[in-house]
């Protein structure tokens, strides 16, 4: 890289400090399962994931700044932050799609960092993205007949998908440019799970789809800790990822200002609205 390397400035007051919130608070928003308050296995404890300092640019323009992130065997994270703090940027560095110029990432214990993103995918890494990226000119079964790879992962079958998606037996024959929103979700997320990840990376899931859509989806992630698949869920709606989630990094102008217990998080209105403003 030539030249300077420059910080983008953003509105606002000084970043919160980073660390884990133990503080209680009023129950936000009311009802619903607390999936998230159990003490995580062994195996959870594991990281699966190791992110350590990474610094990503976009030409001369740094976008993370030192980002640290770790996701246990079977643990559902929420990467969560105000539009431009550095989420997607995350995900594209685990994926070798926005190489880190820093810092290392490690997925299941082997340096991944300067990784071709294909060599990435075939590890175990599935990816969501947030605009899905199916073949619209295919049929439903045959997008998901090309995603099918063998990791060392557990493999997932067109029934496993049927059980999750009970839509999707009826949607094989289809071709995808004529799926609704929903349908294209339901389709790039059994893509992803057909590819026999150990990790899977969510792109804005909840983007576009109604609230009956956002619930089956948010309940599929929940089946992926069930099988002991790991999950790191970047998610503008914060109290539908922080209600399927373990924990929770919060990033801010490309730093992570906030790491904790999702239920934490979700349950202390203050730090909430001063880390999210909600």
């Amino acid at each position: 890289m030539t030249g300077p390397v420059t910080q983008p400035q953003h509105p606002g007051g000084n970043l919160p400090a980073a660390g884990r919130t133990e503080t209680g608070g009023g129950q936000w928003p009311a009802g619903g399962p607390d999936l998230r308050d159990r003490p995580p296995g062994p195996e959870a404890r594991a990281a699966i994931l190791e992110v350590s300092g990474i610094e990503t640019c976009y030409g001369e323009t740094q976008v993370l700044f030192g980002v640290s992130i770790n996701v246990g065997h079977g643990e559902v994270v929420a990467l969560l932050g105000p539009s431009g703090a550095g989420k997607t940027t995350t995900l594209r560095s685990i994926l070798g799609l926005s190489p880190a110029r820093a810092g290392t990432i490690r997925f299941d214990g082997r340096d991944i960092t300067r990784d071709a993103t294909h060599e990435i995918a075939r590890l175990g890494v599935g990816w969501v993205p947030d605009d899905r990226r199916i073949f619209p000119t295919l049929s439903v079964a045959r997008n998901l007949a090309i995603a099918r790879k063998r990791t060392r992962f557990r493999s997932w079958s067109l029934d496993d998908m049927f059980g999750i998606f009970s839509a999707l037996e009826h949607l094989m024959e289809r071709e995808c440019e004529n799926l609704s929103g929903g349908e294209m979700q339901m389709v790039a997320i059994s893509r992803a799970l057909l590819g026999s990840p150990g990790l899977v990376l969510f792109d804005e899931p909840s983007q576009g789809l109604a609230p009956k859509v956002v619930q089956d989806v948010m309940a599929a992630v929940s089946r992926l800790r069930e099988a002991g698949i790991s999950a790191l869920v970047v998610e503008q709606n914060a109290a539908t990822a922080l209600q399927v989630s373990d924990r929770v990094y919060v990033l801010d102008h490309g730093r992570v200002v906030h790491e904790g217990k999702a239920n934490r998080l979700l349950s202390d209105d203050g730090l909430r609205v001063r880390l999210l403003g909600i």
